[in-house]
């Protein structure tokens, strides 16, 4: 081996990508971007999804007799007291911002690359999509961050505020929409999980919405103008069953999904089911994974799911239990019984503290059924108990979204327009979303009821936060009894802090007011 040692210098390179050796096949593109994708299901399905809705009503992990405490992590985002040593504070900043490098690493290489305009122009937009989505990530959570559209970063960067960041972030999508590929019957599967028009059109649509969050400034009828840019689209539609589009074997056969992130045993990042389910129920759904005990949902938000024969209810687990039937409904000849004893499980929706305990339920098999689960994402009987992962892939941004978005924008000032031949107003929007869930319609639509069905329509969806702040009630507190910590309701809170590692890598950063 040392005789046949290395003496030809001039060999070509096949460890990077060069002129030469710059793909030039979709394959060669979808291998070559798919970074950009494993990077972002690697994140959202876990902290990203903690700190939209651990912050919030929606979700809630309270320790069990000391048993996932996890250094009070939980209990700082539910009281709204993380600091900038938060671990999800700073694992997202790297995400978002590892992902926004990689994209600008990829735009310069595809710039360098010797394919035709239209596959380069095709590419680009793909790219900047994407990084368009990671920012408003970043803006969304943290406010003012930097703006980095270079690669290699030849100096440390300061701070954007908001109101310039959203600027980038839009001006980027509209550039990028003429060149983005329009969802067909024809193209669903391959364009599944990557950027479309109607992708950028509803990140603007949720930008636009919320631009006096972000900006000062309201955009409500540019809002309902992306709206119908999507509406008009007619392959996408309201799935008929509600059921499908969080279902284990989701995918492109969604109707309405105009943007998910995948995952399945070997892409990683779905641990909803881990977190969420209730362990004791594992073997009557056909599951052989122990998953954790640990979050639930609050009473408060579960009171939300209160109108009549609404399918949307069914997809929490109260009450007494019993083994799913073929159609996933209690099948009530089969009850499932607390391990050794003649005792029926029963999960009920109060969250009582132990006395003197911070954010501490106990950990008795009766304090363990405190808390109403979440089976939204069907647990996945294919989950190994090495990772505990789920196959669901998750939505980001769906048609009913679009509709309910537009409801608001129109209640918020906004003209009603009409689509396809339809005048949408808000209450039409409204019941259509309800009609699908076979709700009882609503008579009026006013914001108040539009918060609630977001409620309903979107639990455990990741917009929760979101939701809660543009309407001006994120700072809402339910004690929980025997609670002896109380949240911290300074308006600063609507955006985290910038990491306290970052701020000693980059002297440029300024900290976000409050912190």
């Amino acid at each position: 081996m040392v005789l046949e040692s290395c003496s030809k210098l001039d060999v070509d390179v096949e460890s990077q990508y060069v002129k030469d050796n710059f793909p030039f096949t979709n394959s060669d593109y979808a291998a070559l971007f798919g970074t950009m994708y494993s990077n972002l299901s690697s994140q959202y399905g876990v902290p990203y999804w903690r700190m939209q809705e651990l912050s919030t009503d929606a979700a809630i992990i309270p320790a069990r007799d000391g048993n996932f405490d996890d250094g009070g992590q939980y209990r700082q985002l539910h009281y709204h007291t993380w600091t900038i040593d938060h671990p999800n504070v700073r694992d997202i900043w790297q995400w978002g911002f590892g992902g926004i490098n990689n994209c600008n690493r990829l735009i310069n290489l595809t710039n360098e690359s010797s394919v035709s305009a239209t596959a380069k122009n095709s590419s680009l937009a793909e790219v900047k999509a994407m990084r368009a989505l990671y920012y408003y990530f970043m803006m969304d959570l943290y406010g003012n961050v930097p703006i980095i559209d270079t690669f290699p970063v030849s100096s440390l960067p300061g701070n954007q505020t908001r109101d310039k960041v959203f600027e980038f972030i839009e001006k980027e999508l509209l550039a990028a929409i003429p060149n983005l590929p329009v969802k067909d019957n024809n193209n669903r599967v391959l364009l599944y999980g990557r950027p479309t028009q109607a992708m950028a059109y509803a990140l603007l649509e949720k930008m636009y919405l919320n631009a006096e969050v972000y900006t000062g400034k309201p955009r409500y009828a540019d809002a309902v103008t992306m709206a119908d840019n999507i509406l008009k689209n007619t392959n996408y539609a309201l799935d008929n069953k509600y059921s499908d589009i969080f279902d284990v074997n989701n995918g492109p056969q969604i109707n309405e999904t105009i943007f998910a992130i995948p995952y399945d045993q070997q892409i990683p990042g779905n641990q909803i089911t881990r977190f969420g389910f209730y362990p004791a129920l594992a073997p009557a759904y056909g599951i052989n994974v122990g998953f954790s005990i640990a979050m639930s949902t609050t009473p408060e938000y579960y009171n939300r799911f209160n109108l009549n024969n609404d399918i949307r209810n069914s997809f929490w687990l109260i009450g007494k239990q019993y083994a799913p039937d073929a159609n996933r409904k209690p099948d009530l000849t089969k009850p499932v019984l607390v391990a050794g004893t003649t005792t029926q499980i029963e999960i009920t929706p109060d969250l009582t503290l132990k006395p003197g305990k911070p954010m501490d339920l106990g950990n008795t098999v009766a304090d363990q059924a405190k808390g109403v689960r979440s089976v939204k994402y069907w647990p996945d009987v294919n989950a190994i108990q090495a990772t505990r992962l789920n196959g669901n892939d998750m939505p980001l941004l769906r048609l009913a979204d679009v509709m309910l978005m537009k409801a608001e924008a129109i209640l918020r000032g906004a003209t009603a327009t009409t689509v396809n031949g339809e005048l949408q107003t808000p209450l039409l929007l409204l019941n259509k979303i309800r009609s699908r869930a076979g709700a009882e319609l609503a008579n009026t639509a006013t914001l108040t009821n539009l918060l609630d069905e977001r409620a309903r329509e979107f639990s455990w969806e990741a917009w929760r936060r979101n939701d809660l702040i543009r309407f001006g009630q994120f700072e809402t507190e339910y004690p929980l009894p025997n609670d002896v910590l109380f949240m911290n309701k300074d308006l600063t809170r609507r955006i985290y802090p910038i990491p306290a590692n970052e701020l000693k890598l980059n002297a440029n950063l300024k900290q976000n007011p409050g912190y």
